[in-house]
């Protein structure tokens, strides 16, 4: 009753003379005729008065609230307590050798913006006059490191130029996560080739840095820790695979299926003795040996069965020679498909494949496939009905469901010097006979014996195939430095340090930014930071 009055009344503020209109018109039908269904209707009906728009109005005329959408009111008053960051000018570097070895920000591996909008760099001039460097999309921190990455580029160019190679083909790189050499994998990368990277030991145990450096790579190339090219043999397999690619279609299975069956076999009549169908279950016969206090002998039967409930019940004989002439490559199929069954309804329950998961004996199936084969006639070519990749077949080789990628022939290889290969190569140079080198290995640290034997198996993979070693970010004893860059490495490294249009670059570095400009102490802090044994996978930039 409340609400009927409510809405008759809310009905004659709306005016009489919409209450003459026939109810038709409204939507609704005479029977009905309800306050609520005609206030309803009322409200839904187009204003036939419109008001006019004041004078001047327009969208800005009602300027936002301070901290809402938009530019605030221009009499807002400042805060006082808010901090204003100063505007970044330049970008700098550390050189930890200055100083006496104290470190300090280095004033030639720095970027700075100069008059009318140019960016200067300490070591090679101007970079970008004040036209090009309002279209540049290169970060005032990446210049700081473009000593190094035009170092990269020119270590790059000096390999290629040398090697015996014309096309595309494989780098070595060790010491990828310092600045030279992750520009060489990066660069060489754009190119196309392939690049085998050595992450050194100041980061190999990142593994997100490895997984990173791994990334900047393309099939066929890869990026490994240090200690993966220790072992020789692995990294001189590595490097072949990538040069050659990894045929694994060449496998013969048309020959080597019977040495899986054979293997099989041998491994069944050695689970069958091991485990034979006297035993209360198919598990080790020393836990079936008591061991303990008498008192406890009495339930030890008890407590075994038990426990011994839970595991599959030891197998039955099987005559070998029975096994050989019954047990073909088919039945073989048939059993390894019956199993990869097995294994589904395991993993998913067995409530779908309608398998008995609790009572899946092999050697038991095995032994009834010999005394009374299976049909094998309508068998497909694979052991499955369909074929799955990556499934093992003993009957046929996968087909292949990528091309096969080759790096090519080594080009050559890059190492760029970290402070323990340094150390380690001229202990090792300063010894003038083998006995003397040996000594000198021998008082060496952890990390540096690790760096020279992981720089010499690159050095050694790439002058074994005749291809020259150039190192970068310094000079080690009987390698070739490479040569001051020129303004096209310069260029190189700059090109591939822009931004494009969906935010990638070719060059790109894991940098860690300390605004001095506003906190003067981060620099001596950023110093500190960089001065560590294991300053961490990044490269240190100071901006003021």
């Amino acid at each position: 009753m409340m609400l009927t009055i409510a809405a008759s009344s809310m009905a004659a503020r709306l005016g009489a003379r919409s209450s003459t209109r026939p109810a038709a018109a409204l939507g609704v039908s005479s029977s009905w005729k309800s306050a609520t269904a005609i206030t309803r209707g009322m409200g839904m009906r187009v204003r036939e008065i419109i008001e006019e728009l004041p004078p001047n109005f327009s969208m800005d005329a009602i300027s936002p609230p301070p901290h809402g959408i938009g530019k605030p009111y221009d009499n807002e008053p400042a805060d006082p307590m808010a901090y204003v960051r100063k505007p970044v000018s330049s970008a700098h570097a550390i050189d930890l050798s200055a100083a006496g070895g104290v470190g300090a920000l280095s004033k030639v591996d720095s970027a700075a913006f100069g008059p009318g909008g140019s960016i200067a760099h300490g070591r090679y001039g101007t970079l970008l006059d004040a036209e090009q460097s309002s279209s540049s999309t290169v970060p005032l921190e990446y210049l700081a490191l473009l000593r190094p990455a035009a170092e990269g580029a020119a270590a790059l160019r000096e390999i290629i130029a040398e090697a015996a190679s014309s096309s595309s083909g494989t780098v070595l790189v060790y010491g990828a996560s310092r600045p030279a050499g992750m520009s060489a994998v990066q660069l060489a990368t754009a190119e196309g080739h392939a690049v085998v990277a050595v992450i050194d030991g100041g980061h190999s145990g990142n593994d997100d840095m490895v997984d990173a450096i791994k990334g900047l790579t393309s099939e066929p190339g890869t990026a490994v820790s240090e200690e993966y090219a220790l072992c020789k043999a692995n990294f001189r397999d590595l490097v072949e695979r990538t040069v050659t690619g990894e045929d694994y279609t060449s496998f013969d299975f048309d020959v080597n299926q019977y040495q899986f069956l054979s293997d099989f076999k041998k491994n069944l009549l050695d689970y069958v003795e091991y485990y034979p169908s006297d035993l209360p279950a198919a598990v080790d016969a020393e836990v079936m040996k008591f061991v303990g206090k008498e008192k406890d002998r009495a339930n030890f039967k008890v407590n075994m069965a038990a426990y011994l409930s839970q595991f599959q019940p030891g197998a039955d004989p099987i005559d070998p020679a029975v096994l050989d002439a019954n047990f073909t490559v088919d039945q073989y199929c048939l059993f390894k498909k019956k199993f990869g069954i097995q294994t589904t309804a395991v993993i998913s329950g067995g409530d779908d494949l309608g398998t008995d998961t609790n009572n899946f004996a092999p050697a038991d199936i095995v032994r009834r496939m010999c005394y009374s084969p299976e049909e094998t006639s309508n068998m497909r070519d694979t052991d499955a009905g369909e074929y799955y990749p990556f499934e093992f077949s003993t009957r046929a080789g996968p087909p292949p469901l990528a091309p096969i990628l080759k790096g090519g022939p080594i080009l050559g290889a890059i190492i760029e010097v970290t402070p323990d290969l340094t150390t380690a190569c001229e202990a090792v140079a300063s010894g003038k006979t083998l006995r003397a080198k040996a000594e000198a290995l021998q008082f060496l640290t952890e990390s540096q014996k690790n760096a020279y034997a992981a720089a010499s198996s690159v050095f050694s993979i790439a002058n074994k195939a005749g291809a020259p070693v150039r190192t970068v970010g310094g000079s080690l004893p009987g390698i070739v430095e490479i040569k001051k860059p020129t303004e096209g490495d310069i260029r190189k490294a700059l090109d591939g340090m822009e931004i494009r249009d969906d935010g990638s670059s070719r060059l790109n570095y894991f940098i860690q930014v300390y605004r001095a400009g506003d906190w003067p102490v981060y620099e001596d802090y950023a110093i500190h930071r960089a001065k560590e044994p294991l300053s961490g996978p990044r490269q240190i930039v100071v901006t003021k």
